[in-house]
């Protein structure tokens, strides 16, 4: 297993334990990981994680701002934010609403 494909799968356990309803970010997995300039690469592993059993709620995962940035990578025009609406997420202009309340981090909940 590569070094990538065993950061993924760190990403991926950890992005299977954002609750129902919350939201993090790109970053603070990264930095819960060890890997604060990550970043882009948990992004990376979110884009490449619709095959994976089980399965990764990608949708919770979304920039620093609470911008849905990963949003292309989901089927259809509105996934990601459908996803998330129907957990009771309120989404306006691709953008998280109350995201500080709403936001899970890990290295605090873990």
């Amino acid at each position: 297993m590569s070094t990538t494909e065993n950061f993924f799968d760190k990403v991926y356990q950890i992005a299977r334990l954002i609750p129902y309803g919350r939201v993090t970010s790109y970053g603070a997995i990264a930095k819960y990981l060890g890997a604060a300039r990550s970043a882009r690469m948990v992004g990376w592993a979110m884009n490449n994680s619709a095959n994976q059993h089980p399965e990764v709620p990608a949708h919770r995962v979304v920039n620093r701002k609470g911008i849905l940035t990963g949003k292309h990578h989901f089927e259809g025009t509105n996934l990601m934010q459908q996803l998330l609406e129907n957990e009771g997420v309120a989404v306006i202009e691709n953008q998280i609403q109350d995201f500080d309340t709403i936001f899970w981090n890990p290295a605090e909940e873990l």
